[in-house]
């Protein structure tokens, strides 16, 4: 778990944060991780064709391991990405393999962007990133309902223009 500030406000980081992500979400990274496979899958063939000689039997269990990440992996991310926005922090929950929970206390944040890849458009939904003084990073809230993340970005943008803090 890593944090963008201590003391963490309020007691929230001890239980998940408030809100899943859209259920459309895993439809979202299945079709991500179809793609990669699928180019894993070519690129093993090609290296197989002109310049290492793969046994017969890696392709069957390189299908198998693929489709059980595209099928597995979206249904996993989906119970565990989580966020949630209060008067006092953005919290946000991450991963598959392994968990990440982030906290930006309001007086943190420095911009609130918006973002809608072509993918993301067609099923309705978009991403925020929230920018804090952090050497962690921006805190990510992906594949939520584009409403849902208008919202959003209108709350987080008129608490942090209210927040007497300085941003770093």
């Amino acid at each position: 778990m890593s944090s963008d500030t201590s003391p963490v406000p309020g007691n929230a980081a001890l239980r998940d944060p408030a809100h899943q992500v859209s259920p459309k979400a895993p439809l979202l990274w299945a079709a991500g991780a179809g793609i990669r496979s699928l180019l894993l899958l070519v690129a093993v063939v090609v290296a197989d064709l002109f310049w290492i000689d793969v046994p017969w039997w890696v392709y069957p269990l390189l299908v198998v391991v693929l489709i059980a990440y595209v099928v597995a992996m979206p249904r996993v991310r989906y119970r565990i990405h989580r966020w949630e926005s209060t008067d006092t922090a953005v919290y946000t929950q991450t991963g598959w393999l392994s968990r990440e929970r982030r906290i930006a206390p309001m007086s943190r944040v420095q911009t609130v962007d918006f973002e809608q890849g072509w993918i993301d458009r067609l099923l309705g939904l978009a991403n925020v990133t929230v920018t804090t003084a952090s050497a962690a990073g921006p805190l990510q809230i992906s594949a939520i309902d584009k409403p849902v993340a208008d919202r959003l970005v209108d709350d987080l943008t008129r608490r942090t223009e209210a927040e007497a803090g300085d941003a770093t």
